[in-house]
This record gives C-alpha cells, sequence and structure tokens, in this order.
C-alpha cells in the first residue's frame, strides 16, 4: 500500500540520518567539546529546513505547470529520485564500516575553520540524506497517487526513525544494523524500480519514449487503481494496471543491473558495522 512504500523510504533514509548525526554528537561530547554542540545542531537544523523547502518546492512546482509540463516535471524528477537513490544505497554500502572515522575526521578539520565549518560538517552529512528523503517521496508520492495514507506512512516512519537513533545512541536498543541496511535497500530499489517505471510511463504520453498503447497487461477491468490491491501492489513494487512493453522492460532490466551488484559480497558488503559510539 502507499503507507509501506513511504514508510520504507521515511525508515531508511530517516535511520541513516539520525545515525549519522548520533556519531557526530557522541564524538563531540566524547572529546569534551560540548560548546560545540551548538553549531553542530544549527546545521542539522538549517539541513532539515532545507529538505521540507525542497519538498514543498517540488509540490508547488508540480501543481503550478500544466498538465504537460507537469508530465514532464514529474517524469525528470522520477528519474533523478530513482539515479540519486540507486547512488545512495550503494554508496552506504561502500562506505558503511568506515562511516564513523569519515566523520571522526570531518570533524577535526572543521574544528581548524571555527563553529561555522563545524556547521557546515554538520548539514551537508545531514542533507545528503533529507536532499533525497523529500525528492523520492515526491517521486513515490507521484506515482502511488494516493497522497493521504502517503503522508502517514511519511510521518510514521520518520518518528520511528528518530526513536531508533536515540535508542541506538543511549544503547537502549541493539539493532543489525548492517542486515537491516541490506534489506531496507533492497526494498527500496525495489520502489526506486516503480518509480522508474512511472516515469518511463511520464514519458511515453508526452511522445518521448514509444509504445505508450501497447500494454504488456490491461488489468483494470478486474483491478482498478484506486482499489486496495491496485494501491497494495502499487506502493510495493509499482505496479500499474496498464504497463507498457517498454515500461516492463525497463522495470526488469533496472532490478536486474542493481540487484544483482548490490547483493553481491563485495568490498565492505554485508559484514560491515555502523556505530554511533564515539
Amino acid at each position: 500500500m502507499p503507507m509501506l512504500s513511504t514508510f520504507i523510504i521515511a525508515l531508511r533514509e530517516g535511520l541513516e540520518a539520525a545515525l549519522i548525526v548520533g556519531i557526530l554528537v557522541a564524538y563531540v561530547v566524547r572529546t569534551d567539546r560540548r560548546h560545540l554542540l551548538k553549531p553542530l545542531w544549527t546545521g542539522v537544523g538549517v539541513a532539515l529546513v532545507a529538505s521540507l523547502a525542497l519538498g514543498g518546492l517540488l509540490a508547488f512546482t508540480s501543481a503550478e505547470l500544466s498538465d504537460r509540463g507537469e508530465e514532464l516535471f514529474a517524469g525528470v524528477t522520477s528519474f533523478a529520485a530513482v539515479g540519486l537513490v540507486t547512488w545512495m544505497v550503494f554508496w552506504m554500502k561502500r562506505t558503511a564500516r568506515n562511516l564513523r572515522n569519515e566523520l571522526h575526521g570531518k570533524i577535526d578539520g572543521a574544528l581548524m575553520g571555527g563553529p561555522i565549518s563545524l556547521a557546515l560538517v554538520a548539514f551537508f552529512a545531514v542533507a545528503r540524506e533529507g536532499l533525497e528523503t523529500a525528492l523520492f517521496v515526491y517521486s513515490n508520492f507521484k506515482t502511488v497517487g494516493v497522497a493521504s495514507t502517503a503522508t502517514i506512512g511519511l510521518v510514521l516512519g520518520l518518528g520511528l526513525a528518530v526513536f531508533l537513533g536515540y535508542a541506538i545512541y543511549n544503547r537502549t536498543v541493539k539493532l543489525d544494523l548492517s542486515k537491516f541496511f541490506t534489506i531496507t535497500g533492497v526494498a527500496l530499489i525495489i520502489i526506486a524500480a516503480g518509480v522508474l517505471s512511472y516515469g518511463i510511463h511520464e514519458f511515453q504520453e508526452l511522445g518521448y519514449l514509444p509504445g505508450v498503447d501497447s500494454f504488456l497487461w490491461d488489468v483494470t477491468p478486474w483491478i482498478a487503481k484506486e482499489s486496495l490491491l491496485g494501491s497494495l501492489l502499487g506502493g510495493l513494487v509499482g505496479f500499474d494496471t496498464t504497463t507498457s512493453f517498454v515500461q516492463f522492460i525497463g522495470w526488469s532490466i533496472y532490478l536486474l543491473a542493481v540487484l544483482i551488484p548490490y547483493l553481491s559480497k563485495g568490498k565492505g558488503a554485508a559484514k560491515a558495522k555502523v556505530s554511533v559510539n564515539a
């Protein structure tokens, strides 16, 4: 259902951001530099505001465009979201093992430039997750087409991410982060495949891609797009009741091309550990 897909997106990306903040705060506290917490939290706060602003800008821009302009905008943002999310899941897989040391090094380097430099480190570390989440959630909203339940999933996912991040920081909850990020990474890739299929459909409607009326299947007589089953399949795997051959080919190629290398045991793969403890 739409709520589940946005819940997974918000939980995964929100927990990544929460862990990054936890690592930064823990290192500042452990090294007895609590006076630097204010600029650190300022950077985090500005990053969150920027992420919300991007989400609002995307929604406002989409609403103000003509029908054709909205289709073009939705298609472009869908492709951009898929590219960004794909890059981020591989980035986390590759850097998870050394994430803590990397952030510690950035803090030490920023201290030479003063509080503003530290605020910038916190800003860019969190903004990377926040801006990605805003773009991907917006694209997913367009894909599932049910804003109310999707919004509930977003709020619940972010809320749980903040709770887990705080609990992990205080060592009250132990979570196998390697398995968590692997499983949610697979889920994000599957959701991204659905967003890609939606972007392809928008470009077909515009005439930029062929085969708009060449359907691999058309099950609308049995499953309405707005039905519970249609929404459930659309939110989970990007299923569309009217799917063209081009959409299905793009969806299939993306899944095979991304899932196979993602699940392979490469450098820093499944055994990577992420810790917020300084």
